[in-house]
């Protein structure tokens, strides 16, 4: 029989955090790259092709946080019947579903990410193109999302907003910026945060 250990829920959150954030990285390095391939068939625009993407990464956090938010309620009123223990029932919880990740219906939340996309004033209309061709990257995305919000204290992205003043503690340059310019002209990939500390910088581009 495993005892509980004080220490352990500790040492399981922070490898499960540590992969999380691998995860995160990899995503930018590689697949984020790989959705941009997919993508330049139908847009020759650079500039726009990276905004896609980086609404693609907001609206997959935010779709994922909703579907968590849901689920944790429904957890919590189930496990609070009959638990006892060590560690408190919000802990449970946390760990209960960080267990079954297969609640999660992920193929609603793509859904509502591509709907989301269609409906955005700043995107390409669907005729133009059909943002199922990223659903890869936004399956992953989502998946990543949800699993951060099982750790204590959650992961979560910044939200930028196109023509803030440049933060260098929170991003870096793309290669193709104005590196005098003091304002962000689109951002290309969010930071990632923690508790309002910046774990992993995004990426902008700067331009006067």
């Amino acid at each position: 029989v495993r005892t509980w250990s004080p220490a352990r829920p500790g040492r399981v959150n922070a490898s499960r955090r540590a992969c999380l954030i691998a995860r995160f990285n990899f995503i930018y390095a590689q697949e984020r790259l790989d959705a941009e391939t997919l993508l330049r068939p139908f847009i020759c625009d650079m500039e726009m092709v990276q905004r896609i993407i980086y609404v693609a990464a907001v609206e997959s956090f935010r779709a994922a946080k909703m579907a968590f938010w849901k689920l944790k309620i429904s957890v919590k009123e189930t496990l609070a019947i009959d638990h006892v223990g060590p560690e408190s029932l919000e802990v449970a919880v946390l760990d209960y579903i960080a267990s079954h990740t297969d609640l999660y219906d992920v193929c609603c939340s793509v859904q509502e990410v591509i709907c989301s996309m269609n409906m955005n004033p700043k995107l390409p209309c669907p005729a133009e193109v059909d943002y199922v061709v990223i659903s890869c990257l936004i399956r992953e995305l989502c998946c990543l999302a949800f699993s951060m919000q099982t750790l204590i204290p959650p992961l979560d992205i910044a939200l930028g907003i196109d023509g803030e003043l440049f933060n260098r503690t929170m991003y870096y340059r793309s290669f193709d910026s104005d590196f005098t310019a003091p304002f962000v002209a689109y951002h290309v990939w969010p930071a990632l945060m923690e508790n309002g500390a910046v774990i992993v910088k995004g990426e902008v581009v700067t331009k006067k």
